[in-house]
């Protein structure tokens, strides 16, 4: 993908001081500051009708915007992000007059007091946030002000690569090197990685999860990072866990997850989690080979630490889990070893295939994909994958017309019916069965 990039230097009007000028023994944040600018397809694809309206009223009311976060580092990378968020130098109370002056529905205010308005214009919501900075954190939630400063914004996010923010003409802001780390795929905190964690634990986990999506090497890792993810791994206990699901969660569907989770273990941070202290790691090790390129669910992959039910039973008590996922974890727990492909090389999906016809439950199919998935089952799962569940041709119905009317003996005959149809590969039609019953 083809990006024109147009190199600008440095913008006047900001301090600058080196990492070595402070004296107060801790470095100081500002720096020149990087800029450059981006007019790539997947940049313009972004103008709809509807960011061009909003582009218009915050330029005619002479407030700043600009893309922020996540979207500009997708858009650096030659991808098309699917959220964007935006910041702004206007307070809340600003953009509320400003919009409703225009006529702007404004829709989900509850991030209102977080400096978050939501317009909807065109069809289209856009979220947009106050310039922050953060006066006091407790590792879950921050006390904020707002600022019209844009590097003190820069300097509150987590890391290089999400700090960044990009004009609407295509100017990269660039205050802590991101695009640089972004180049060369690396993971840093903004500052002092120990300083940015104890600000939100949960920053822990977003660290191994961008590692899975930016770094090229498993092992890439800056030893102080390391060291300040084991020194406050035990602040992820006041973490909630719907918040930690979500993180691990697209952490066991990225690059790496192997080691991202052998790395959990050995900085002390898998216990806070819900994972067993002792998971069966050896066993993990060999799922994660089983299942590349099969794009397991996450549960899939995390079942393989497991080794009693019980174990499930508390992860979900820590994260809570969905029903789905706790009962495809207990499935994949019970059925890993025992369920597996016929001997008979002519039918090597029977077993899988007899197991959803008898448990006749409409997720029965899915988990056994999954379960396909965990054992590497690359080739049974395309098969699966394309197989559809014959329909038993017998009913009770059909057994009273032949004069059976106790309810006790129809059950009987029809589980026996369904016996021969599984034997046959269920490809025994009606009369074929029923003529087992005339014989009996």
């Amino acid at each position: 993908m083809q990006m024109r990039l147009f190199l600008l230097g440095c913008r006047t009007g900001f301090s600058l001081l080196s990492r070595s000028s402070s004296t107060t023994g801790l470095t100081p944040l500002r720096r020149p500051l990087a800029t450059m600018k981006l007019q790539s397809p997947e940049f313009q694809s972004l103008f709809t009708t509807g960011l061009k309206s909003v582009a218009e009223l915050f330029d005619k009311a002479n407030y700043e915007l600009r893309i922020a976060g996540g979207a500009v580092r997708d858009l650096l990378k030659g991808m098309t992000p699917q959220d964007v968020d935006f910041a702004t130098t206007a307070t809340p109370t600003q953009m509320k007059e400003m919009f409703q002056s225009a006529g702007v529905r404004l829709i989900n205010n509850r991030g209102e007091k977080h400096g978050t308005i939501t317009a909807r214009l065109h069809e289209q919501n856009f979220e947009i946030t106050t310039l922050r900075i953060d006066l006091t954190t407790d590792g879950r939630h921050a006390e904020v002000e707002f600022t019209t400063d844009w590097e003190k914004d820069a300097e509150r996010r987590d890391l290089t690569i999400n700090s960044m923010f990009l004009g609407l003409d295509g100017t990269l802001y660039d205050y802590f090197n991101g695009y640089e780390d972004l180049k060369n795929n690396k993971v840093r905190f903004v500052g002092h990685a120990d300083q940015r964690i104890k600000e939100d634990y949960l920053r822990i986990l977003r660290y191994f999860r961008f590692h899975g999506r930016i770094a090229e090497k498993p092992d890439d890792h800056d030893s102080k990072t390391l060291d300040a993810i084991r020194e406050n791994a035990k602040g992820l206990a006041g973490i909630s866990g719907e918040r930690i699901w979500v993180e691990l969660k697209k952490i066991l569907t990225g690059n790496h997850v192997n080691h991202l989770v052998r790395l959990m273990y050995e900085l002390e941070v898998a216990g806070y989690l819900g994972l067993p202290v002792n998971g069966s790691l050896k066993e993990f090790d060999t799922v994660c080979k089983n299942v590349q390129n099969l794009f397991p669910k996450p549960m899939t992959v995390l079942t393989s630490l497991f080794k009693v039910p019980d174990d499930v039973l508390k992860l979900d008590l820590r994260l809570k889990i969905s029903k789905d996922e706790k009962n495809l974890g207990l499935f994949l727990l019970k059925h890993r070893k025992d369920l597996v492909k016929a001997s008979d090389a002519t039918e090597p999906l029977k077993p899988y295939q007899d197991y959803i016809i008898d448990s006749r439950e409409p997720d029965a199919t899915a988990k056994i994909c999954e379960l396909l998935k965990y054992q590497g089952e690359a080739h049974l799962l395309k098969e699966m994958q394309g197989w559809s569940i014959p329909t038993f041709p017998v009913s009770g119905h059909d057994l009273r017309k032949m004069g059976i009317s106790s309810g006790k003996e129809i059950g009987t005959l029809l589980q026996q019916l369904r016996d021969h149809w599984k034997k046959s590969g269920y490809q025994m039609e009606k009369e074929e069965l029923l003529s087992y019953v005339n014989k009996a």
